[in-house]
């Protein structure tokens, strides 16, 4: 089929689908779905993209789009999309995760494929609670939530994945909101066209069990707007801490905080394999030599 040509029914599948009717969730799914379309019109194959998902509402978003994916275990989609990135750099690796999944039992894999600049996007559908399991309060759940691990509320502070992902040395760093899907396309786009590890955390309410869609309506604005300059180290962590997770103070930057360029994981590694063959062939001619 012509590139030009390609209907947006054939990534459709067979599977039900089983979210929670009017889950943001859906957003994510059409978004990613028309970025993935744009691109294998212009420059890629859909055969060309690999989806990963890990444990939770998130993962299903693979039964839904009819391409190659992978479901990893509960935090552990870096490690398997990193692998398939080795395998065939030319892949376009995306891997999703939820807070849960992501922050919680996938944390510091997190850390480490920032650190490592694996050239993998992560897309993390953040709705700040353990949905799929019915409400139990994760790493970014704010202090004081009241679910079913905690009927009393939380006492603990959560983290700022943000501010994480830059201090742990992520090249694009950015966040969303599903609420608005223009915006998150834009940013998935430009996340997916980078070169090296690419982080975008998504606001996703759960109209379930933890729905601050209000909140966020009030409070978020775009760093589009502000002429905010995403290779400004100082300027992006200043931003990065402008909304306190824990209380809800403070407005709610969302756009491409950071963004910056160097060798990507793959790149050193495959660099390092050619030279190492490159030595073993060396020392095999001589070996040879000796023989004749």
């Amino acid at each position: 089929m012509a590139r030009n040509k390609i209907d947006s029914s054939v990534l459709d599948t067979y599977a039900q689908n089983t979210w929670c009717p009017g889950c943001f969730n859906f957003v994510i799914e059409a978004v990613v779905k028309e970025v993935i379309l744009e691109i294998s019109k212009k420059e890629s194959k859909i055969e060309d993209f690999v989806l990963v998902s890990g444990i939770g509402c998130h993962a299903k978003i693979v039964d839904y789009i009819n391409t190659n994916s992978f479901y990893s275990i509960h935090g552990r989609v870096i490690p398997v999309a990193t692998g398939i990135k080795l395998a065939n750099p030319d892949l376009k690796v995306i891997g999703f995760e939820g807070d849960g999944d992501a922050y919680n039992e996938g944390v510091a894999h997190l850390v480490s494929a920032a650190r490592k600049n694996t050239d993998i996007t992560v897309v993390i559908h953040d709705n700040r609670v353990f949905a799929l399991t019915t409400g139990q309060y994760t790493a970014t759940s704010p202090v004081g939530f009241k679910g079913k691990s905690t009927p009393q509320g939380s006492f603990e502070k959560p983290f700022n994945p943000i501010e994480l992902m830059m201090t742990s040395g992520a090249t694009f760093v950015a966040r969303s909101y599903a609420g608005n899907p223009t915006h998150f396309k834009q940013v998935l786009k430009k996340a997916i066209g980078h070169k090296g590890f690419s982080f975008v955390e998504v606001l996703q309410p759960c109209i379930s069990f933890f729905n601050p869609a209000k909140f966020y309506n009030e409070k978020i604005y775009k760093l589009e707007d502000i002429n905010h300059n995403s290779s400004n180290y100082k300027e992006a962590l200043t931003r990065a801490r402008e909304w306190d997770y824990a209380n809800g103070k403070g407005d709610i930057p969302i756009g491409i905080f950071y963004q910056t360029y160097r060798s990507t994981y793959e790149e050193i590694i495959l660099k390092g394999k050619k030279l190492a063959n490159s030595k073993l062939s060396k020392k095999f001619k001589e070996i040879l030599k000796e023989k004749i």
